[in-house]
């Protein structure tokens, strides 16, 4: 049975990389008893997979990884022992039954994520920096520079960001991820600040993601859904 698994990541753990993380759930599944299926070969290892690691120092509410397990188990009793087991700052909040063809794994559907950003205390610009946001969105192209690994490119930013809008100090973005096309929200707010003459200091905003989602639209059409509608609750064995 594949199993596609929500979980939080919060406190003192947004300072965790990807593999601490992948190490914790390896250990997380023993200490809960989860019968969870192993490779084959000389070096079996769990068959878990993460659907868009998180950057370090960022919080989230929307974190997703796939799981093979041999022994079905119920949501409700997996979501409870995987936390009795675990750690303040990870919180399981989903269990659910998927598809087990390929096409249906978490790391190839990620398609675009939500986020919520915000200066932290004492770190945001003077003045009225929120105002223009509506029209910075508004914008047919939005270029800006981005650093790779081969350099510098330019690179139109504008049809990676799906939505970005400002209430009470807290700017939401909604923005294309994945193996295709990732753009984050850093990169876009520092565009932003450019436009107004302002660069941000170093660690200056808070970053939130809150969703994943994969995109069954057709046809060109956009239609996303969080990763974890694709899947459907184990009820009680």
């Amino acid at each position: 049975m594949r199993v596609r698994v929500k979980f939080s990541k919060s406190g003192a753990m947004k300072f965790i990389g990807h593999l601490d993380v992948m190490r914790y759930f390896q250990k997380a599944m023993r200490r809960a008893e989860i019968d969870i299926a192993y490779s084959e070969g000389m070096s079996p290892h769990m068959i878990m997979s993460f659907a868009q690691p998180l950057g370090v120092g960022l919080t989230s509410d929307g974190e997703y990884m796939d799981v093979e397990v041999r022994t079905p188990i119920a949501s409700e009793d997996a979501i409870e022992r995987l936390n009795r087991v675990g750690v303040d700052g990870i919180a399981v909040t989903q269990w659910r039954q998927i598809p087990e063809d390929k096409a249906n794994k978490a790391m190839t559907l990620v398609a675009a994520a939500d986020y919520e950003l915000r200066f932290r205390k004492g770190y945001a610009p003077k003045g009225d920096w929120q105002s223009q946001i509506s029209h910075f969105y508004a914008q047919k192209s939005i270029p800006v520079i981005k650093k790779t690994k081969k350099g510098e490119k330019e690179l139109d930013i504008r049809p990676l960001i799906y939505d970005m809008h400002v209430n009470a100090g807290t700017v939401y973005f909604q923005l294309s991820a994945g193996s295709e096309a990732n753009i984050k929200p850093e990169l876009v707010m520092d565009a932003y600040m450019a436009t107004l003459g302002i660069t941000p200091e170093p660690f200056a905003y808070e970053i939130h993601r809150t969703e994943l989602y994969a995109d069954l639209g057709k046809d060109g059409k956009r239609k996303l859904v969080p990763l974890g509608d694709l899947g459907k609750d184990v009820i009680s064995l």
